[in-house]
């Protein structure tokens, strides 16, 4: 797929201003990109947008296919009849700058409900037709990601290996039963689906009429506790009792000695192709409903991923197997002729994960914070560029440019300084003018770069199992001279 040479700006949903405690898809969400557009930039770069499980992370989802239900605007609800004014009345007092996650989804779910009881008593007839045609067009994966959302609450939360053996083997008889009992709680789950794709829709929609492309994210893995495990345990590593019997993660290596154990189920890649990637297919499909570029997380596990056996304490121990290489893009391209893929390919990066990425002409990622640490030769430095990449001042799992800055080794520092021909006083905008000024097809740096903002602001760390992904904006913070400087910085590098 052919890019044209264009900007953006990393932010997540959940980090938009907004009274209810976490960003959403109301208001807020249309005045950034007006801000954007006003910006002249052409891309806006979101992480996943499934429901959030343990650690309210975006990378560990109930599903690769749902949407995150605490996204829904309440203020949208109460245009559409499916909340009254009285219904937020009792709203909390949310912090502004930090989503704090329990009270928000506390919050949210009591909102949802309400909304859920109005539509069944009510019967407004445009929102029934248009949710019937919702679960007719998403009955592939809807079904049995409100099954298994309805089963999870009724066992209390709890990860479905807790299950009684009948519900997490998904015998027939068991589930029927349950379904039966529990048509209200299912259908409940089934309507939050419809209100956030109807909500996230009209975003896009208006995105697409601002001339703005949304860049989304499929991280490879998928969580354990999740619909996509439970409804298709063929498709991954589980023994007969529906446990993983590997897992993923990284090696070790200079940043983390005992390397990344995240844990989540590796893939029966050769049942996969045996049944033509037609699960893979249908999440591409899936994410290409609601995003127009995607970014693959973990790139290099296509090429070969790290599996470490279950139950291992740490990443230390664990072998390289082969991945699915270029077969699954293939068969992604044949379905849908093109691949709208950016590659992160970051970590350790060997031979065959260049050649796989090179060999399917897919960007990679460059980071501006990697560069400063060796020499001359760095590939992170502008000046090593291809065309085909995306740089980035830095993601979402490093700390802000003004944070890694004034924590990084003078060495470190002088070296940036020397590069950049900068004194470093306005360390965040020197980066971003580096990234914007470079050969690289895309430029992208997070709000917290524009805004110049520290280590307070970080939006995750990785490993660190809670308290991350709560960093929020302030609407003052869009201002029309932060806009102007965007503008101009996109002007004299055309973009």
């Amino acid at each position: 797929m052919t890019f044209e040479r264009s900007s953006g700006i990393l932010l997540h949903p959940t980090s938009l201003p907004g009274p209810d405690g976490i960003g959403d898809l109301g208001p807020e969400a249309f005045h950034w990109i007006d801000f954007l557009d006003q910006c002249g930039c052409r891309l806006w770069q979101i992480l996943p947008l499934g429901p959030t499980g343990y650690g309210d992370s975006p990378y560990q989802c109930f599903s690769a296919f749902a949407g995150n239900p605490f996204l829904i605007s309440p203020l949208l609800l109460l245009d559409q009849h499916l909340l009254k004014p009285s219904d937020i009345e009792d709203r909390p007092a949310f912090p502004d700058q930090k989503v704090d996650f329990g009270p928000v989804i506390n919050w949210k779910i009591t909102l949802l409900d309400r909304a859920f009881n109005h539509f069944c008593k009510d019967k407004l007839p445009a929102i029934n037709k248009a949710y019937e045609t919702f679960i007719t067009t998403e009955s592939g994966w809807l079904q049995d990601f409100a099954l298994f959302m309805a089963i999870k609450e009724a066992q209390g939360g709890v990860s479905w290996e807790h299950w009684p053996e009948e519900l997490r083997k998904r015998e027939p008889a068991t589930l029927k039963k349950f379904a039966s009992h529990h048509k209200q709680e299912i259908e409940k789950q089934k309507f939050r689906q419809f209100l956030f794709f109807q909500q996230w829709q009209q975003v896009r929609d208006y995105a697409h009429e601002k001339n703005i492309q949304i860049i989304g994210d499929i991280p490879i893995f998928v969580a354990f506790d999740s619909a996509d495990a439970w409804a298709h345990p063929e498709l991954f590593h589980l023994d007969e009792n529906c446990l993983p019997t590997c897992v993923a993660g990284v090696p070790p290596d200079y940043f983390s000695p005992t390397g990344q154990l995240w844990g989540n189920p590796l893939y029966r890649w050769e049942v996969h192709k045996s049944l033509g990637y037609a699960w893979w297919i249908d999440r591409i499909r899936s994410v290409l409903k609601s995003v127009d570029i995607i970014r693959l997380d973990h790139f290099r596990g296509f090429a070969g991923y790290w599996e470490i056996p279950a139950g291992s304490p740490t990443a230390e121990i664990g072998k390289w197997k082969k991945g699915p290489g270029k077969a699954i893009f293939k068969a992604i391209e044949a379905e849908f002729h093109s691949l709208p893929i950016l590659a992160e390919d970051l970590g350790e990066i060997t031979p065959d994960v260049v050649e796989l990425r090179d060999s399917l002409g897919l960007p990679g990622m460059k980071i501006m914070q990697f560069a400063f640490s060796t020499d001359a030769d760095d590939p992170f430095l502008p000046h090593n560029y291809s065309k085909n990449c995306v740089v980035y001042t830095g993601t979402h799992d490093n700390d802000t440019t003004l944070g890694w800055y004034r924590s990084a080794p003078e060495i470190e520092r002088d070296f940036c300084r020397r590069y950049l021909a900068r004194s470093g006083d306005d360390i965040s905008w020197d980066l971003i003018r580096a990234a914007w000024s470079s050969t690289a097809m895309f430029a992208v740096a997070p709000l917290q770069d524009f805004l110049c903002l520290g280590t307070e602001s970080r939006m995750n760390y990785p490993g660190k199992p809670a308290g991350n992904w709560g960093w929020r904006f302030l609407s003052g913070d869009l201002t029309d001279w932060l806009a102007s400087r965007i503008k101009e910085t996109n002007t004299l590098y055309s973009r």
